[in-house]
């Protein structure tokens, strides 16, 4: 079968929330842009459904505020914690300053059908489904960038680009297909292939921890939102949905296989222990098929780029699930992104100095998140966070948590360097498709 030949200003390899945020970005900015996602849709497991204050701000900037809720979605204005029987409230968003002082809770592929719709009513955005990235390819670039050469199959690690990387091969519906771009994008996650095999390796930060998710449905008379519930040295997180909570479990790291040897009655029975209230939830449990691992990771690179090829999001550094922020780290890499590399890719310029430049301005609030993160994960191993509290230990916790209230909401919701989209070609009004 013949491959086919597309050419396009930047490459994007994941449709996930940093590779569309970006390709939707680009191709406002007037950047020919196409987005590969390997799988035919956007449907998948929960994998982080929290939109944080930095990105309902984003949201608004792009005036798609009524189309965000259109969506069906649930809010959450304080993160409470229940340990040892007290509650605690250490976030509180209403502190915020601003017009977005919650957390808006709506599946992933939800919002993704969101801003894929938005893209691809612009001319120069190209959205490629059901297309999987099997290769890079390489050669010289031209003084206008346009990039010409050899390929390079993902599966064969080398310790450095041998020469800039100048697109990507792929398979799709319709077959082989090169792909030829003065820049690619690596936003295939965590795992990402890319990078891999361009010799960019990330470093390890370690994680106690890992995550079973699953679902039960809503009781009759359901306490407060509540972000988790922490008893007997286990973290139980009740995530509220329409009708039902999508939970999640922390549990020590690999002790998967262990929990589910001591049988399906035990896990529930574990479940009532942390939260009562779920007693007549958990008999909807009936199979360990409706349990998911996550293993959690937490790790970053230390170099972002080689010439012709940018890792964001998880690619570049993957987030634990404390806190919710890993999708908006994510975007946040795509606005820092698509404002700093618009330019040399209008220019027909040398990405290579962007591409720097955008790894030093992300990479410095995400090594004051991971820490942090990491903290929390020592925390709930010790198993020592949920004593019972003495009454005047509730007093003073509860105190406590209302005074960091302020800086957690900041820290949590808007992260350490929350981007905005300040330069007008991103916000400018974009080209639409003329669809008949």
């Amino acid at each position: 079968m013949a491959v086919t030949h597309k050419q396009t200003g930047c490459c994007i390899v994941g449709g996930g929330p940093a590779g569309m945020m970006l390709g939707l970005l680009l191709a406002r900015a007037g950047v020919e842009t196409t987005v590969l996602e390997k799988h035919a849709d956007f449907f998948r497991d929960f994998r982080g459904d929290t939109i944080h204050p930095s990105t309902l701000d984003l949201i608004d900037q792009l005036d798609l505020r009524s189309a965000f809720l259109n969506i069906p979605q649930q809010s959450i204005t304080t993160l409470d914690v229940v340990v040892g029987g007290t509650r605690l409230t250490p976030v509180n968003f209403g502190t915020l300053r601003g017009a977005n002082r919650r957390i808006a809770l709506m599946p992933q592929w939800d919002f993704l059908n969101l801003l894929a719709a938005q893209a691809q009513s612009l001319n120069n955005f190209h959205l490629l489904m059901g297309t999987e990235a099997t290769g890079l390819l390489h050669g010289e670039r031209s003084k206008n960038s346009t990039p010409s050469g050899g390929s390079f199959t993902i599966g064969s690690p080398v310790t450095s680009s041998p020469s800039p990387v100048t697109g990507v091969s792929a398979v799709g519906p319709d077959g082989e297909v090169e792909i030829t771009a003065a820049l690619t994008i690596a936003a295939d996650g965590r795992d990402s292939a890319l990078r891999k095999d361009v010799g960019l390796h990330a470093k390890e930060l370690g994680a106690p921890i890992d995550v079973l998710w699953f679902q039960l449905p809503t009781p009759p008379l359901p306490p407060p939102d509540t972000l988790g519930y922490l008893r007997g040295g286990t973290m139980l997180i009740t995530i509220p949905r329409p009708g039902y909570y999508q939970m999640g479990m922390l549990i020590p790291k690999d002790s998967f296989s262990a929990l589910r040897e001591a049988s399906l009655a035990s896990f529930r029975e574990r479940i009532t222990s942390i939260a009562p209230f779920l007693s007549t939830a958990v008999a909807q449990l009936v199979d360990w098929d409706q349990v998911k691992l996550l293993s959690v990771q937490l790790d970053r690179l230390d170099q972002w780029s080689v010439p012709g090829l940018l890792c964001i999001g998880d690619a570049a550094h993957a987030m634990s699930p404390v806190f919710g922020v890993g999708v908006n780290y994510a975007i946040q890499d795509a606005v820092a992104a698509a404002r700093i590399l618009a330019p040399p890719l209008l220019a027909g310029a040398s990405t290579d100095a962007a591409t720097l430049q955008v790894q030093r301005r992300r990479q410095r609030p995400v090594r004051l998140m991971q820490p942090l993160q990491q903290r929390v994960h020592k925390l709930l191993a010790t198993g020592r966070q949920d004593t019972p509290l003495r009454p005047w230990q509730a007093r003073l916790a509860t105190l406590a948590a209302k005074a960091v209230q302020p800086i957690t909401a900041r820290v949590v919701g808007r992260g350490f360097l929350p981007e905005k989209l300040h330069d007008g070609r991103l916000l400018a009004a974009p080209r639409r498709k003329f669809i008949m």
